[in-house]
């Protein structure tokens, strides 16, 4: 990577060591690191990505960037591009925990209602055996690994709490597990090779997406892509059937979604104010035991030199 610099270095650094980051968080350091603001200097924060790709891929390693279909923001990450199963998970989780893990994201991805989440309660009682290759799981049940048998309810629940600290997996705000930002960047080819339908407008993979409310059509578009879409047309319709888009059904949840976020920076803003004042709280603690300290001092020193006069003219 003799083509790179430390600037270079320190992007990829970033993404390596703290994960996938939201784009807010990632351009923030750009500017950091280049001095240069990525919204005026475009070309420039492309052409960083570009120079640092073309390194990467000697390795099968891309920084790329992708929407959070939870919440519509943009994230950039470095992923592995080789098409390995285990490989995605690197050597940090044992064999049940990764068998346990694509049993999770098979029931999301191919969940026909495109909720992009399934239950806790669902998540627990994947079942491992599922995972095994056809030919074994058609076998006798003696074939299982004990590993898989042996994985016990509390082990799924370590694991699951596991997932979501790495963003492999996330926690919605109904308290459902969804894919975490990391699986929807690395596993792009796997939701290609394993037919989950996508996105009419971005082509990416419609995990989570509104469905055509016609029942004979297979349209889905992410509820991010679905907004700018209508928003750019006079025709609110379906491009797949031409019948009319609940427009109403989209207002509402948008509404919800904005009382939520409300909610958040609220509780938010009222943890930081508490913070400041439980900071200034100290800092007052602070300043009057140093005041209270050197007062003490100043008696301490007043009542020994007051003994050396008096020990003084005694001897006088």
């Amino acid at each position: 990577m003799a083509s790179l610099t430390w600037k270079h270095h320190t992007l990829i650094q970033a993404l390596i060591s703290r994960g996938p980051l939201k784009e807010k968080e990632f351009q923030s350091i750009f500017t950091d690191v280049t001095g240069r603001n990525p919204g005026a200097a475009k070309k420039i924060f492309d052409k960083y990505l570009l120079e640092i790709n073309k390194e990467l891929s000697y390795v099968h390693f891309e920084l790329r960037a992708c929407r959070d279909q939870y919440d519509g923001l943009v994230c950039y990450g470095v992923v592995n591009t080789v098409s390995d199963d285990q490989s995605k998970l690197g050597t940090k989780y044992s064999v049940p925990q990764i068998a346990f893990f694509k049993g999770i994201i098979e029931a999301i991805a191919q969940d026909e209602a495109a909720q992009g989440c399934i239950s806790c309660f669902d998540a627990l009682n994947i079942r491992l055996e599922n995972q095994l290759p056809n030919e074994a799981s058609s076998s006798q049940q003696h074939q299982v690994p004990p590993a898989f048998k042996n994985f016990s309810m509390s082990q799924k629940d370590k694991t699951l709490d596991e997932l979501v600290k790495d963003k492999w997996l996330c926690r919605t705000r109904e308290g459902n597990i969804g894919l975490g930002i990391r699986s929807l960047l690395d596993l792009r080819s796997w939701f290609r090779n394993n037919d989950v339908p996508s996105c009419e407008v971005c082509n990416e993979a419609g995990v989570k997406a509104d469905l055509c409310p016609n029942e004979g059509c297979t349209v889905r578009i992410h509820k991010y892509c679905l907004k700018n879409l209508l928003s750019q047309r006079d025709d609110k319709v379906c491009s797949g059937c031409g019948k009319p888009w609940p427009l109403g059904r989209i207002a509402k949840e948008e509404a919800v979604e904005a009382a939520a976020n409300d909610e958040e920076e609220e509780n938010e803003t009222q943890a930081t104010a508490l913070r400041s004042k439980k900071r200034k709280q100290r800092s007052q603690r602070d300043s009057t035991e140093n005041v209270s300290s050197q007062a003490s001092l100043a008696s301490t020193s007043g009542n020994t030199r007051r003994r050396v006069t008096r020990s003084a003219a005694h001897l006088s």
